[in-house]
């Protein structure tokens, strides 16, 4: 069984859907700490919700201790909206994972979260978007990326739209990820990502 820590700052719907997953028996991993950079994230109170951990910790060096203390093995960044320094995504090399909702690499990097995203997409006019769980470096979405999946973009969408199709995407995806993680089912090979 792995440990797992998720870094939060905002609603925590991610979270939800790995706290489900956790608790059906369908990931194989324990939720040890749930820490977020913003004292008002209701991701907070989902752990609490669920008897785990929450801290409220913007100094990122004791956000470090905090995983070490847990004995962590995989962490999930699931809508935590702050740059990791290289310090960090050092200290857990391989062991973070992100969800962003896009096809990365298009509509990602800096400034591109939330709905901003989506907007951007829409903008552009592409004809399909979704969702990439990707391994984290120490640049914004630029890490190995280890599973995608597509949603169509219709003519009509607001970007509102589109934000609640690719969540749909993002909860599903995110939990079939840790999954397998949890399996030992992932390696890394430089850039290339192989499930088993």
């Amino acid at each position: 069984m792995k440990n797992i820590a998720v870094l939060v700052s905002g609603g925590g719907t991610n979270l939800q859907s790995i706290i489900d997953a956790v608790e059906s028996g369908y990931i194989d991993g324990k939720i040890n700490v749930v820490i977020s950079n913003r004292e008002d994230a209701y991701g907070l109170y989902r752990a609490k919700k669920h008897n785990i951990k929450a801290v409220f910790e913007n100094d990122e060096n004791k956000i470090i201790e905090e995983i070490k203390n847990h004995n962590t093995d995989l962490v999930i960044l699931a809508g935590f909206l702050k740059i990791l320094s290289s310090k960090f995504t050092r200290t857990f090399e391989n062991k973070i994972i992100n969800i962003h909702p896009s096809l990365i690499p298009a509509f990602c990097g800096k400034g591109y979260y939330g709905l901003k995203v989506h907007e951007g997409a829409i903008d552009y006019g592409v004809k399909v978007s979704g969702a990439t769980v990707h391994f984290v470096d120490e640049n914004a979405d630029t890490g190995p990326i280890i599973a995608q999946e597509t949603v169509p973009v219709l003519p009509t969408d607001t970007a509102e739209e589109l934000q609640k199709r690719v969540l749909v995407i993002e909860h599903k995806l995110l939990k079939e990820v840790v999954k397998k993680y949890c399996e030992d089912k992932i390696r890394v090979e430089k850039r290339r990502v192989f499930i088993d």
